[in-house]
């Protein structure tokens, strides 16, 4: 897991900068059943204070998903459709997990490695308030040290305030011993907005998922009710 600040810095029309520490979950999507028996406050499709739940991540109507299927076979079967096949590597899991039930990611991310566990490619599944979300493909042909630097127009409701024809800018570090994720969103080659997720890796374990459950209680409504109330501040 990683203790982690998100910052977002709108420059245009009207500037607004806001932080915000949360912290974030980094799963080997193999081991779900593993951190079930490990974890106390930890399930997989049934209830608990944290939880993960297939049914939340890369369901596109136009994919036809198929909800009996586990995240990484739907992972792995996007992938194939791209022309990319992880066979037997790994898939790691950036994401925010259920707290009591309730869910909001405005996005996760999935590292995806080959069987001699080299990065084959980075996926960022972006979702918006109406629970819409779309992935975003980078393969290994835009990695360069370490990091994945792509950019990919949008086409895809997040903002009122943000166009739908602008152009997202990742540049995702493969997480580490630190974090260091940027997107930045452009319009006519114009950079007016900047959002940045950076942390420090910690221990996955029952004492720091106890301390981190009451230190950032309801982390995740949390993250819903600062989104909102940041836009009331710019729509105002």
């Amino acid at each position: 897991m990683y203790k982690a600040t998100v910052m977002h810095h709108r420059l245009e029309p009207k500037k607004h900068k806001f932080h915000y520490d949360i912290f974030m979950f980094y799963i080997d999507l193999d081991e779900l059943e593993l951190l079930q028996k490990k974890l106390l406050f930890y399930s997989n499709e049934r209830f608990n204070f944290f939880s993960l739940k297939r049914k939340e991540h890369l369901q596109l109507p136009l994919e036809s998903p198929d909800t009996t299927k586990s995240i990484k076979q739907q992972i792995k079967n996007y992938l194939l459709r791209n022309g990319i096949d992880t066979a037997n590597g790994r898939i790691m899991l950036l994401t925010n997990l259920n707290v009591l039930g309730y869910n909001f990611n405005p996005v996760s991310f999935y590292y995806c490695f080959d069987e001699k566990d080299n990065p084959l490619c980075a996926l960022a599944e972006v979702g918006n308030t109406f629970g819409e979300m779309k992935p975003f493909l980078i393969s290994k042909d835009h990695l360069i040290e370490g990091k994945y630097n792509h950019s990919i127009i949008k086409h895809f409701y997040v903002s009122p305030f943000i166009d739908h024809d602008s152009h997202f800018e990742f540049s995702l570090t493969i997480p580490a011993e630190k974090l260091n994720i940027r997107i930045d969103d452009i319009k006519d080659h114009n950079r007016f907005f900047i959002s940045t997720l950076t942390g420090i890796r910690k221990d996955l374990n029952n004492i720091n998922l106890l301390w981190y459950s009451i230190r950032f209680p309801f982390i995740t409504l949390k993250i819903i009710t600062l989104i909102h109330w940041n836009a009331l501040k710019l729509w105002l």
